[in-house]
């Protein structure tokens, strides 16, 4: 059985009951990256095999695990931070799965997209992800421009060293439009800034932005 557990997105303390009982029953944890997932095992007192499984490896891992899945182990695939599958390693699997007829389930958990959805003051009777912003500047800009044209909220991830290139590109596309940088969430340092694209332009200039990042923008019937 395979068991696509996702894992606090930053505050150990959200983890469910169902999460620990999936990591506790397996044979194998396949992790994003062994030391950060060793260090969560490590802190609820949970000792088992790790193997990495991360966007270089995916092909020959999946290959590796549905052949441990067929022979009647317990593998739990997680990430980083998350839900695997969303803007992270996992969806090779669970579709090899299907393919194999081999039994899986999701434990679902804490989402950084909901969390700064909700958090963001934004509608969210509707919404759009786009998941990370592409880096180079056509591609981020005609993301951001689609999102303009959007009636519902549009939401992203992106990277604290690209952060004040996309709010520059949306103070020029869309000056007046309520955006919201939601950082570091769960965690100590917890933050959503609301504003004008250039409002948050010249707060992050000022003062750098660092850890994680949900982008929002609202949509234009907001």
């Amino acid at each position: 059985m395979l068991y696509v557990v996702s894992t606090p997105i930053g505050n150990l303390g959200d983890i469910t009951l169902r999460e620990l009982e999936a990591l506790k029953s397996a044979d194998v944890v396949a992790a994003e990256d062994t030391r950060h997932s060793g260090m969560l095992l490590k802190h609820f007192e949970i000792a088992k095999p790790l193997l990495s499984y991360h966007e270089h490896n995916e092909a020959m891992r999946t290959a590796q695990l549905t052949e441990r899945l067929a022979a009647g182990d317990t593998v739990v695939l997680i990430t980083d931070a998350g839900l695997p599958g969303i803007s992270d390693p996992g969806m090779r699997l669970i579709r090899e799965c299907i393919k194999q007829n081999l039994p899986f389930t999701i434990v679902p958990g804490a989402s950084a997209i909901l969390t700064a959805l909700v958090g963001s003051g934004f509608s969210t009777e509707k919404f759009f992800f786009g998941g990370f912003l592409p880096p180079k500047s056509g591609g981020r800009e005609r993301d951001l421009r689609a999102a303009a044209t959007r009636e519902e909220t549009s939401v992203f991830f992106e990277s604290p060293h690209r952060l004040t290139k996309t709010l520059a590109v949306c103070a020029e596309i869309m000056p007046d439009r309520p955006v919201c940088v939601a950082r570091e969430l769960t965690k100590k340092f917890e933050e959503f800034r609301r504003g004008t694209p250039a409002e948050l332009l010249v707060h992050y200039e000022a003062k750098p932005p660092k850890g994680e990042i949900v982008f929002l923008i609202s949509g234009s019937d907001q």
